[in-house]
């Protein structure tokens, strides 16, 4: 049993550890951070059956000094083979007079190679009998003479050791041979070709000999026979050939000769070679073989850095070397983010799975080729001395028709290909061409992204270093991600360079560059990979590099990521020293208004730390403000003349200072709220005065309210810098990844048909759709339709979203490759859905079931689908097109119509250019508009009831499904063939007015669908209005008789989001306006969480509810009950959202479990919370439970929140808290 903490920065670990597998065991680990005891099996009854097959180990190791204490868990199975026994690579068939070259692997019970031992061969015939010795790989390979061989199939079979079976209450240890069954191959003249297989993967880049033999009828001997041959791979035929063998007439027509295969990227991963000749009596004789190639590629990529170690905040230069004019992608990323997700770097076998390349099997097609030959009876029959069981009757005995259906290759020729036929035929029906992958795994991987925040460019200068850089180090960035950035490789300019690079690097035509970067401060290995493109040699990948980030004498902080105001923990500085000498260090923690700090322990003047050693000095901390709180810690090596036990004190030549900035964030105690305040102001002339009145509401949290005034010069402004946080809301599945992607079409569309788009924006935009489309099509199905959680859930393709999809893919094909298949599988999937009236069939789940007669009425849906195609655009003489506008014709005349499928009607039908139609439904939806003081229009759905705001000065947002409406009522008023009339103008501008009021700080609004349709509704609306004169608006913000700031918009920043924070809240502001511009003022305070009426009912409760046992201190469970009280049968898809209390952690493992459960879709772990996806919830009670582990003590802790709320109707929502069981524990005495 082993046991390791591994450390990316590649110290030891003086710890001990303890076991629990019904025996414990601890010590004390070694210099490499590991464990190991050997564990006697005999107390836990192995051989004594009953008893689960299976082991479990659980170990923890406790870090000294700090504390901190991991556990992993393993789980060994039991098994009562101790030996297997199997044929590889077998030959199928035999031919007569050739040998048949078979191999054979022993391993034990854990597949491990058994070498040194004999294996028996008995059979084809009951005297045959062979013994072999195994090789360090276990293996054995050997012939069987087959030159007297005549049987239809002959058997064979291995073995190592006979398994004697006692009394069945014990378990007895089994030996398993194998067996192998080969059968005679066809050929009417017994002439064969056979070509020796090669056991080993072939390597790229060389020239492999293959071994060919022959055994041919004399009789079609002549001076020399040709022997043709093909080389294909991925499904294609790359070379053809021929091989000239001399023979001598009258001489016995057997042989062997060798052929040349070019190994390369071209053939991997797979080579099938096929080898024939033609007999003068038309007889074709072939063979076929795969050679399993070494997964590479073309361009050759390679990647070092200058040095393997470097000091942090040293430069040094990561060098790349690939084909010319190769566009490259080059990372590096902190080593521990492969420990937690090794499968997360990128490999060959990770490209290959990714590759359209096919591998072409069997197929089945009506034989109407004819034989020479007649048919023959169904009875056994003799031929050619050799007797036969014609086709279909016959089992394993193939001819070379088979070879080359194998081959996947269709052969026309007026050769002998076939066996004998029987006269009777069956019916053979036709089926299309069998495809199989190529014999790789689906494809899962991929390379990570950014686990974290980007250090810097690659390209950019090195961040500033401390003067005297000898003596002292000063540490504050710590990033995941340290390079993350794409190169260019220039080409050669003459042919002249090239000779010259290709003489001075022996052949080498690969461009190098060198990029210097500058090393971040974690201590720690940096893995760095590189992949590159060319148009002349293709994909490459470069074997990843490293580089140890390392000092020999350094500081460490050990702290939480977050605790909430009024809470203390503990801050343990750890100083490791790997020098060869002992020092004499000083520990410090620097002073700061920002939190009290007291010592622990008594504080020495010094410390001694010798080689490989370390010391940890401890603070009780008490943080004093909210929000980032910066700690900074120091480690002096001081000259003494004091001894360190019985050794001299020594000084660092350099680095005789180490200082570690880390920050803290301090949160307010309970929940954030946050309220907006968005307008539209116009003051023509005179300037507008305009008061803003920012309260509070009387249970807020002291000292947390925070308020920003901001200007734009375009109502989009927000939005454009937002692209990539619209929601503050999770995006874990499919609809909701689809808010991320869309809205970047609608701006990229906007800005480019206005002539403001920066390349900036475009980059930024692009990159968000290509993050986007990627991630979308893990929601894809095998029928090209699209659910909420992919085809994972079991829940079948969803027509609305398979829709939205549709409608995006193709709009985003103006600015990203997008392929085409995607679109017409998702089109086809639709078009399954139309029924004969026309309408589209609703299937899967809609997570949104807010609106009665929305999108799960027939007439809605149908009428989105219909939106979907004439945006792609379809013709409106495309029969899907057609036939819904006539369905849609036929609702039209039907009174009883839901506000919003009006809407999507009257969008529809202007799309359509129904005129008549379009103005039918607006006029009517100008009858039940809603029209607020201020001017502005909005539909609501009928018998609302009106919610108040805590803060009647702000105006209420309204719910998704009214902005969403709403948003398609503003469509189909700008989509008009002729110019928008003043009358329609004035209606535009009216709910443009509304529906900025509902825009959040961030550009969008309160879900995922009304920020898409709204979006799109407000980037046709300022295309429509979009004026080249530009704005010119002044805004001068001020508190009593003190002006705060002056903000003025033109042309030049109009997209600009230019803010500034308010500095008393509550407090009376005004701004005085000239000229037209947008306002928006945020507020954001933290309230007491406190139940009030809600559609849902969540008790949270931890496990135990009391401090009982030692364990408790440690771990613990939190068990949530949750369901669901308001007026639907069931919810929305709602969230839970855990919130974490300060230094706990969550047990990965039991978080991933919750997944098991029916209405649970999706777990996310954040960095202080945890995230459920719930599909919906009912009346009836749902328990959810998982395990959190104390990660670093917290004294003073202070509860925790727990929320459910529907993601679509966000004021729907629950609250509860949860504390820890032993709360009241002073954390110096949990260790």
């Amino acid at each position: 049993m082993n046991i390791c903490r591994r450390y990316v920065q590649h110290h030891s670990q003086c710890s001990e550890e303890q076991l629990s597998v019904c025996e414990e065991y601890s010590g004390e680990a070694d210099g490499h951070g590991c464990f190991s005891r050997m564990v006697k099996t005999k107390l836990f009854h192995l051989k004594q059956k009953g008893f689960y097959m299976k082991l479990e180990a659980e170990g923890k190791i406790t870090e000294e000094g700090t504390g901190m204490e991991m556990t992993g868990v393993s789980t060994i199975s039991i098994t009562s083979t101790v030996s297997k026994l199997s044929f590889e690579k077998a030959e199928r068939y035999y031919k007569p007079g050739i040998p048949l070259f078979l191999q054979m692997k022993l391993v034990d019970g854990s597949d491990v190679p058994i070498a040194n031992e004999t294996i028996t061969i008995t059979g084809p015939s009951v005297n045959y009998i062979a013994s072999y010795t195994t090789n360090e790989e276990g293996r054995i390979q050997f012939s069987i003479d087959t030159s007297n061989f005549i049987e239809a199939s002959i058997s064979l079979q291995g073995v190592y050791k006979k398994t004697d079976w006692c009394n069945s209450n014990w378990v007895t240890a089994n030996h398993q041979s194998a067996s192998h069954s080969v059968y005679r191959f066809y050929s009417p003249s017994q002439s064969y070709i056979h070509i020796e297989p090669l056991p080993k993967t072939l390597s790229c880049g060389h020239t492999e000999q293959i071994r060919v033999h022959f055994s041919l009828d004399p009789d079609a001997v002549k001076n020399e026979i040709i022997f043709y041959y093909l080389v294909m791979a991925k499904g294609d035929i790359l070379r053809a050939g021929t091989h000239t063998q001399p023979m001598k007439q009258g001489k016995e027509a057997k042989g062997a000769f060798l052929l040349n295969l070019s190994v390369d990227a071209n053939t991997a991963p797979l080579a099938r070679l096929l080898l024939y000749t033609i007999l003068p009596s038309g007889e074709l004789v072939a063979h076929s073989r795969d050679f399993t190639i070494e997964k590479c590629f073309s361009n050759k990529v390679r990647l070092w850095f200058s040095d393997p170690e470097g000091l942090p905040g040293e430069e040094t230069q990561l060098h790349l070397a690939a084909s010319p004019r190769s566009l490259c992608a080059i990372h590096a990323v902190d080593q521990s983010v492969f420990l937690l997700k090794p499968e997360a770097e990128l490999s060959p076998d990770t490209v290959y799975k990714l590759l359209p390349g096919i591998n072409l099997q069997d197929y089945s097609y009506e034989r109407h080729f004819g034989d020479e030959r007649p048919c023959i009876d169904v009875k056994n029959i003799e031929v050619d001395q050799i007797r036969y069981r014609p086709d279909p009757y016959s089992y394993g005995e193939d001819d070379v028709s088979k070879i080359l259906k194998d081959l996947g290759l269709k052969v026309f020729t007026s050769t002998k290909i076939h066996k004998p036929d029987v006269c009777l035929r069956l019916q053979v029906y036709r089926i299309q061409p069998y495809y199989e992958s190529l014999p790789l795994e689906s494809p899962r991987g991929g390379m990570a992204g950014p686990p974290g925040p980007v250090a810097y460019s690659v390209l950019s200068a090195p961040r500033n270093i401390a003067p005297d850089t000898e003596t002292e180090t000063i540490r504050s960035l710590f990033p995941e991600t340290w390079i993350w950035n794409t190169v260019v490789l220039k080409g050669y300019e003459t042919k002249r360079d090239i000779q010259q690079h290709q003489s001075s690097s022996k052949g080498d035509a690969s461009k190098e560059l060198a990029v210097p970067v500058t090393i971040p401060d974690t201590i720690t290995e940096w893995k760095a990979g590189a992949f590159c493109l060319s148009a002349d040699t293709g994909f490459g990948l470069a074997q990843s590099t490293s580089l140890k980030a390392f000092q020999p004498f350094f500081i460490e902080l050990t702290l939480p990521y977050s605790v909430v105001r009024g809470e203390a923990f503990p801050l343990k500085a750890t100083v490791f020293s790997y020098l060869m000498h002992c020092i004499q260090v000083t520990i410090s923690l620097a002073p700061s208004a920002d939190f009290e700090a007291t010592s622990v322990e008594k504080e020495a003047e010094f410390y001694c730390v010798c080689a490989n050693g370390r010391k940890t000095v401890s603070w009780m901390v008490t943080p004093k403000i909210l929000g980032e709180v910066n700690f900074t810690a120091s480690a002096e090596a001081r000259s003494s003349d004091q001894l360190c036990g019985n050794e001299v004190v020594e000084v660092p030549s350099k680095g005789q200072k180490d200082t570690v900035i880390k920050t803290l964030l301090v949160e307010p105690e309970g929940i954030e709220k946050e309220v907006v305040f968005n307008s539209l102001l116009c003051a023509h002339g005179d300037p507008q005065s305009v008061p803003l009145s920012l309260k509070v509401p009387e249970n807020i949290v002291e000292d947390s309210a925070r308020a920003t005034f901001c200007v734009l010069g375009d109502i989009l402004g927000g939005t454009i810098k937002n692209l990539h946080q619209l929601l503050k809301m999770p995006y874990g599945c499919g609809e909701q990844n689809m808010a991320l992607l869309a809205p970047n079409i609608y701006i990229l569309n906007y800005l480019n048909k206005t002539g403001q788009l920066t390349e900036e924006i475009k980059s930024k935009a692009i990159g968000y759709l290509v993050a986007g489309y990627q991630r979308q099509l893990k929601y894809k199905h095998f029928d090209g339709s699209y659910s909420t959680f992919g085809e994972n859930s079991q829940a079948p393709g969803n027509t609305w979203l398979t829709a939205f999809v549709l409608k995006t893919f193709t709009q985003a094909r103006s600015f990203i490759f997008v392929e085409e298949k995607h679109i017409t599988d998702a089109q086809i999937s639709l078009a399954m859905k139309q029924s004969e009236n026309g309408s589209f069939q609703q299937s899967g789940t809609l997570l949104n079931n807010a609106l009665k007669g929305g999108v799960d009425d027939q007439t809605a849906l149908s009428a989105y689908v219909t939106i979907t195609l004439l945006e792609m655009p379809l013709p409106l003489t495309h029969n899907l097109v057609r036939n819904a506008l006539f369905f849609l014709e036929t609702v039209a005349q039907t009174k009883d119509i839901h506000v919003y499928t009006r809407a999507l009607m009257a969008y529809a039908f202007a799309l359509a250019g129904k005129e008549e139609k379009r103005q039918e439904m607006l006029d009517s939806l100008q009858k039940i508009a809603v029209k607020e003081e201020d001017g502005s229009i909005h539909w609501e759905r009928p018998g609302k009831q009106k919610k108040t705001s805590d803060l009647p000065s702000y105006y209420h947002r309204a719910p998704s499904a009214e902005v969403e409406m709403t948003s398609y009522v503003l469509l189909a008023y700008l989509t008009k063939k002729l110019a928008l009339s003043q009358e329609e103008l004035t209606i535009a501008i009216a709910i443009v007015r509304w529906l900025i009021k509902q825009q959040n700080p961030n550009g969008g609004f309160s879900s995922t669908q009304d920020t898409v349709v709204a979006l799109q509704a407000l980037s046709q609306y300022r295309i429509a209005t979009y004026s080249k004169d530009g704005v010119d608006a002044r805004v001068t913000l001020s508190s009593g008789d003190a002006t705060l700031t002056e903000f003025h918009v033109d042309s030049t920043n109009s997209l600009l989001l230019q803010c500034q924070d308010l500095p008393q809240v509550p407090g009376d502001y005004r701004a005085e306006v000239t000229g037209c511009i947008f306002v928006q003022t945020s507020l954001r305070y933290n309230i007491q969480p406190h139940q009030k009426e809600a559609p849902f009912k969540l008790l949270v409760q931890t496990v135990p509810q009391t401090c009982t046992g030692p364990k408790v201190h440690k771990t613990f469970d939190i068990a949530i009950n949750v369901s669901y009280t308001g007026q639907r049968l069931v919810s929305n898809m709602a969230i839970v959202e855990i919130k974490m209390l300060s230094g706990y952690i969550p047990v990965k493992s039991t978080i991933k479990l919750l997944e098991k459960h029916f209405h649970v879709q999706r777990t996310e772990i954040a960095t202080t919370q945890i995230l459920l996806y719930l599909d919906q919830v009912s009346n009836l009670i749902q328990s959810y439970s998982f395990t959190v582990e104390l990660e670093t003590p917290v004294q003073g802790l202070k509860p925790a929140v727990v929320k459910v709320y529907d993601y679509y109707e966000t004021d729907d929502l629950a609250i509860s808290q949860y504390i820890a069981p032993c709360s009241t524990e002073d954390p110096k005495k949990i260790h």
